[in-house]
Parts: structure tokens; sequence; C-alpha cells
């Protein structure tokens, strides 16, 4: 069994170095290998990487050839079976993307190796942020867009109404993302902003703000029209306030007063009517002996009637006390 798997073998690799050779017995290169030795497969600008093109076999001088994507890069011409080392700077974004490179001797017309992919980790730029209408109308869906012309993919913006967010998107190919508001109110006119980032060193910008203007009316004059009312409303409230607690309990006074002044003293309660209150009428005491009062009654409008003057006189003396007053009805 033993000498029987040796045998397989050196038959396998017999064969294997007569299908690489050729009558003169010049071998036919192997497939080719391109492998990263410097840098990484996630670049920046200006970053320096390097990439080695090896085949394992092959009848010297073998000819090296790096392409990105069906474009060519570089040559290398190399006359012993080391690798070709090819260096490379990233100075744009268009230098990013597939490489693959070939391998090839005077016998054979080239083989190539699996391809190695750069993308570029690129800083964002500033996002902008716009919108094909700048006046919207109450009920309709108004479009915001939203983005940065640097930085490399996947990029996440997210909208935000004030600091509120209102959604958010993950864009992998290098266009705007779009978001949708619905114009109600006032208060949907905006401020609008959008924030853009991607994992270059956590980095985060935000945009321009942007705000909508309504097209029927002017959400500016609303306020004023709501605080003018205010005001009017504050100044008929205390209006009727100091009607209510100032100004009739003053003239009420004033009447009392007024009829203070004239002399007359009311004998009734106040609060009965002016057409049944009976006044006195006191005059100055002559000589300390006497006092005259005189009573007399309003004349009642009411009933265009007149009540009865009353006159009484009191003398006031020393030993003797005042008497009633009496009626000369």
């Amino acid at each position: 069994m033993y000498f029987l798997t040796i045998l397989l073998f050196s038959y396998f690799h017999v064969s294997q170095q007569i299908q690489n050779a050729t009558a003169d017995g010049r071998e036919i290169p192997s497939n080719p290998i391109l492998t990263l030795v410097q840098g990484t497969l996630e670049v920046m600008l200006n970053q320096n990487v390097s990439l080695s093109c090896h085949s394992a076999s092959g009848s010297p001088p073998l000819k090296y050839t790096l392409f990105k994507a069906s474009q060519m890069v570089s040559i290398l011409n190399k006359t012993d079976l080391m690798p070709a080392l090819f260096n490379l700077t990233i100075n744009s974004a268009s230098d990013v993307g597939e490489y693959k490179c070939k391998v090839e001797n005077e016998i054979h017309g080239g083989k190539y190796s699996r391809s190695l992919n750069f993308t570029l980790k690129e800083p964002l730029s500033k996002p902008v942020l716009s919108s094909p209408i700048s006046q919207a109308k109450k009920g309709q869906n108004a479009t915001l867009s939203c983005l940065s012309e640097k930085g490399h993919l996947p990029i996440t913006y997210t909208f935000f109404k004030g600091k509120q967010s209102i959604s958010q998107v993950k864009m992998k190919k290098k266009e705007a993302a779009v978001t949708f508001v619905l114009i109600n109110s006032c208060s949907d006119l905006g401020t609008y902003k959008c924030r853009a980032e991607n994992n270059f060193r956590n980095t985060t910008k935000y945009s321009n703000s942007f705000n909508f203007t309504l097209a029927e009316e002017s959400c500016d004059s609303q306020p004023w029209i709501i605080f003018l009312g205010l005001i009017l409303l504050a100044f008929v409230i205390g209006f009727a306030l100091a009607i209510r607690f100032f100004i009739i309990p003053s003239c009420k006074a004033g009447k009392f007063r007024s009829a203070s002044s004239t002399g007359l003293t009311s004998t009734d309660k106040v609060e009965e009517s002016e057409n049944y209150v009976t006044y006195a009428e006191i005059k100055p005491i002559q000589k300390q002996e006497c006092a005259v009062f005189s009573v007399s009654r309003r004349e009642d409008e009411t009933e265009k009637r007149e009540s009865p003057t009353i006159y009484s006189q009191v003398v006031i003396r020393d030993d003797i006390q005042a008497g009633p007053l009496h009626s000369l009805e």
C-alpha cells in the first residue's frame, strides 16, 4: 500500500512537470499570487502601499504586470524566481479599487492572480442640505437632500428638525440621502439640519440650516396678533375690575359726602331708596338756649306727589331735657 502511494505521487509530479515544460525543457509560469506587504486595504490619501506578485514556478526571465481593473499600472522584469514588488501611492480617489497582476515568460502568454480591492478612508466634507423648493403649502410633502462630496463609504446621514432627529439614511453610494417632511403648520417650516458620519476616526460633520416658508400666509404676523389680543383682553379685564372696585365705590362715597356738606343727615339706612329718605337740617344754636330742627322729605318723583314738610322747635335749657319731635300734620 505504501509503495502504491509513492508511485501515484511520483506519477502526478512527473505529469505536472511534463505539462509545464516545453520540448526544450523550459517551464511555463504558475498562477501568480498578489499579496499586500505594506499598508492596509483601507487607505487614506497620500498613503504608500506595497504589493508583491509571485509565481512559484516558471522559467525566467519572467515579466510581471500590475493592473488596476483593466488598466496597466506598472511592469517589472525578473531574471529569477523572486517576487516582484510594486510600490504605490494613493493620491486620489481614482487610485483605489481592484488590483491584480499577471506573469508571463517567453513560452506562455501569461497567467493572472486573484484581485485585491482597496477602499479609501477619506474624512468627510461638510454636508450640504438643500431642497428643490423654498416655499411650501400646507399639507405638502417637502423633500430634503443631504450630501457630503468627500468621505469614504458607507456614510450615515441623520436629519434633524431643531434638536430632534426625524430620520436616518445609510448610503453605500456617492449619492444624496433624501427624506420627506410634511408641512402642516408654521412649526414644520424649520429649522432643519443634517449630520454625516463614517468610520474615519469617528468624524462627524453638520450641514447648513434650512428653513421653508409658507406660501399662503405669513407666520411672522401670528405671534403679534396673539400678543396684541392678549394685551387688549388684559386691558378690558383691568378696566372692568377698576369700575367694580374703584369707580363705583368712589361715586357712592362722593354722593354721601355731597349730602353731608349741605347739612342734611339721613335718618334712614343708606341702602334704602333715596325717594323715601328723611333728612334733618340743624340750624346753629344761638345764645346756647335752643336749637331749631327742620325735618323734610324729598318729593316722590315716581308718584309725582309732594310730601308735607314737618317743622318742630325744640328748646334746650340747662335744667330741661329736650322733648321729642312732634308732627304738625
